[in-house]
């Protein structure tokens, strides 16, 4: 049975959204959310097998929330409904760890298959999105089309403890109590070296962290 964390800001969409996951074959919804913090909260607690996402908050929020989702212990498959999923939106979800990327009027069939295909690892696209999709290189919060260069973001100093620990193989618990933070400062923080670096993984994070000077092995 795969299980399902729905996340939207409108109760009306949540409610829709669960009963469409509901509807689905070997899908179960575990429990929901209003917005990325109390996402990134409930995915850790609950730890589902996909978070399935109605993207409607500020452009901004959107790739170190997402980076957040993927910065604990527990990495769920993300599908996101989003007004816009043209190559900006695919490209900025491909980079930050979302399996899949639809529109908000996607079918109940449309996103059912899609909740699935996460589940095992596929990478799903809606057809007038995937081709465009692929001329676009993500870098941080910016986008830009492939062959274009892209300035990196330096790291604070805290950022840069907290990429030394992950360094050292540490979880976010212990961080944490190293550093006298909570577990969510925590996952922010590692969201934000996410966004900040580039990377997609807490190893492609610690790699480049390496390479630029930043931290020590």
């Amino acid at each position: 049975m795969t299980r399902v964390l729905v996340a939207a800001a409108s109760a009306v969409v949540r409610a829709g959204l669960e009963a469409v996951v509901a509807s689905g074959p070997g899908l179960t919804v575990v429990g929901h959310a209003s917005d990325l913090d109390e996402t990134t909260r409930q995915a850790e607690a609950l730890q589902p097998d996909v978070v399935l996402l109605d993207y409607a908050w500020d452009d901004v929020a959107l790739v170190p929330g997402l980076h957040a989702l993927g910065a604990g212990d527990h990495v769920p498959a993300v599908v996101v409904l989003t007004e816009r999923p043209a190559a900006l939106w695919a490209a900025l979800g491909l980079h930050s760890g979302v399996r899949a990327v639809l529109p908000r009027e996607a079918t109940a069939e449309e996103i059912v298959a899609a909740v699935a295909g996460a589940a095992v690892g596929l990478i799903v696209l809606h057809p007038e999105t995937a081709e465009e999709a692929l001329r676009f290189e993500v870098r941080g919060p910016a986008f830009r089309e492939a062959g274009t260069q892209a300035p990196a973001q330096p790291l604070t100093p805290r950022e840069v403890e907290v990429l030394q620990m992950l360094a050292e193989g540490l979880g976010n618990k212990i961080i944490a109590r190293r550093l006298g933070i909570s577990e969510h400062t925590v996952k922010f923080h590692v969201g934000s070296i996410f966004t900040r670096l580039g990377a997609t993984s807490r190893t492609e994070a610690v790699t480049l962290g390496v390479r630029q000077g930043l931290i020590l092995l």
